[in-house]
Formats: C-alpha cells, structure tokens, sequence
C-alpha cells in the first residue's frame, strides 16, 4: 500500500478555548485526528485530518456485531518542550493482538508508528508540561462493512484521536470484591481490549456506585475464587514486602502500565510475585494485619492507591504506610515518563 500519509491542517485552532484547569478526562479532544480505511483486502487512504464526525450507515457492522477495538496511551512533555511516548511498541503489538482475536485485519508498524508520531507532533501544543498532565491517545478500530451478516466485516476504518488529559483519580479508592458479576470469561476476548469488555462493566459497576463504591475488582468466572484485575487498571496487593499480582491468562488484560510497575519493582529491590490470589487470602492478611497496600495500574489511572476493599458484608479498610510502595512505584514511573529520570530500559520514544 501507498503509505504517505495526507495532513490537512485545521484553519484554526481551538486551544484557546480550552481551560486546562478545569476539564472532564476524555471530553475535550485535539485539533487533529488520524483516519485510515481497510477496503478490498488493504488499509488505504491514511489521513491527518482535524478532528470531526465521521459518516456511517446504520448497516455498519460494528453497531451490530460489536467489532471494535482499542488502545490507550499517552503522549508526556519534559521541562525542555520535548514530547515522549511511553512504550508505544507495546500499545502497537496489543492492539494488533486483540485484532486477531477480534477477527480484524491487523494494521502494519511502520504506518502506525508514522501516524502516531505525526498527529502528537502536529498537535504538541496540546501535551502540557506539569504534575498529572499529558495527551492520552486513543487509536481504535471498527468493523465498517455496510451489511448486516453475521459474518466479520469486509472493511474497518482505524483511528486515531486525542485528548489533554489530566489526573483520572484524586483520591483513595473503595473498592468491591465481585462475588456474582464476572468482566471475563475463560476462553473468552478478556485479554483482548475489545469494547465489549467495558460495555459488559457497567451495570455490575454502576451497582456497586450506588453502594458507595469507586470500583469493582474483577474475580474469576468459575468460582469467584481468585483475584484478576479492577475495572479500568490492573491491580497489585503488598503483604508483607512482597508485591503479588495477576499471572496474564485470556481473561486479564497484559497492562503496559502493569509490566512497567513490575520491571521497576524488581529493579528497586521489590519482592514481586506474579501469581494466583484468592480473596480469602487476601481477607485473611487484612485480618492479620499483613495486607499493607492495595493498587491499581493503567495507563489512565497510573497508578492509584485503594483504601478499602469490601467482599460481600466484610468490609476492610488499610492502614496509612509510610514506606508506600505505591506512591515511590508511581514517582519513578512518572519520572521515566516525563524525562526526569534515566531511563535504563530504553522505553522512552521521542517524537
């Protein structure tokens, strides 16, 4: 395919009319928008537009069959103006990864990575420098043939749009222990980052907000046994000095923030244990006293501290630690991002 790619710049911006101060995440988006369509058998068309509605029929397929899926990922702004990426190759094998599993066509590397880096560059005014600040990037695909046959589409239409973002989570999170609802079930799309997975959260999470609750942390399918991941991040629990999470099977999704959290554990002496927890052990180290911190990872959350769990009628509710394996995990995070700190595993991406 013809891989040169059209920018048509927007005639004016509307930077000026956004307070950075005072926004919703995922409200607001940038000028500009990626757009890229999958026709006979081939992605064509590659265009750098600004950021407007799209035209669809009432046939597409996705409306039907739910053929979509996603990334998410962010674009950060050191103290010289210079805009990174966080390990975009990961993002870029992911979404490829639940194509596959979606039945969608994959998309090739290098128009990715020249798109990407041509829309955040275009649209660097947007990526602010300061605490909490970034552009979050969403690049998505949808199944776009007008016919409504069971069968997987034809044609998909790839995107890629973004937003100034700032921080996702302000507080310490309540959170509840699913004991009826699952996000996932074993030989299903759970690894997948296939919108459906997030339709299917709602009502259980809508749920648990009327009861006061921030969010539902996700168990297995079978027996509601074992801890898997929370709504919008994957999740850690210290007992101890030890930092236990999820193995990645097809029903938890393999976070880029999650193996990041894990990589700088280890590489600051962190005891990391990737393996199977039940929630009756985790209730048991709350009891005792050896549950020390509970939270979760994600790309949109960083990562974000869980104050009080509840399973069922117990509720628990953690201690303050001064050693918080969290906040130094989410500091030298942070500070790799944004080029404060070395960063040793070449995970940087400039752009």
């Amino acid at each position: 395919m013809n891989n040169k790619i059209k920018v048509i710049r927007t005639k004016k911006s509307k930077i000026q009319d956004v307070d950075f101060n005072n926004f919703s995440f995922g409200s607001i988006f940038t000028d500009h928008m990626f757009e890229c369509d999958f026709i006979n058998g081939k992605w064509v068309n590659p265009t750098i537009k600004p950021y407007q509605p799209i035209s669809i029929e009432p046939s597409a397929s996705v409306l039907h069959y739910g053929q979509a899926i996603f990334e998410g990922m962010k674009a950060y702004k050191d103290e010289n103006n210079e805009v990174w990426l966080f390990r975009p190759d990961q993002n870029f094998e992911r979404i490829n990864k639940s194509a596959v599993r979606m039945a969608i066509p994959e998309f090739p590397r290098e128009l990715f990575f020249e798109a990407l880096t041509k829309l955040v560059e275009i649209d660097s005014d947007w990526v602010k420098y300061g605490e909490g600040r970034s552009m979050y990037i969403r690049p998505f695909i949808i199944g776009n043939e007008y016919a409504i046959q069971a069968v997987p589409s034809k044609n998909y239409k790839f995107m890629i749009i973004c937003a100034p973002a700032t921080l996702y989570y302000t507080k310490k999170l309540k959170v509840l222990v699913a004991d009826k609802y699952s996000r996932a079930a074993s030989g299903g799309v759970g690894y997948a980052k296939a919108a459906g997975n997030y339709a299917g959260q709602f009502y259980p999470t809508n749920l648990a907000k009327e009861q006061g609750f921030d969010q539902v942390v996700w168990t297995d399918s079978n027996e509601h046994s074992y801890l898997e991941e929370a709504g919008t991040m994957n999740i850690f629990f210290r007992i101890n000095n030890t930092l236990i999470t999820a193995p990645t099977t097809d029903t938890i999704l393999d976070g880029v923030t999650r193996k990041s959290i894990i990589q700088i554990a280890k590489d600051n002496g962190i005891n990391v244990e990737v393996k199977k927890l039940k929630v009756e052990e985790l209730k048991n180290a709350a009891n005792n006293r050896t549950l020390k911190e509970i939270f979760g990872a994600g790309t949109a959350a960083v990562v974000s501290q869980i104050k009080t769990f509840q399973h069922k009628s117990e509720l628990f509710e953690l201690d303050e630690q001064n050693d918080s394996y969290a906040e130094k995990l989410k500091s030298i995070l942070v500070g790799i991002q944004t080029n404060k700190l070395v960063d040793k595993h070449g995970w940087r991406y400039k752009v």
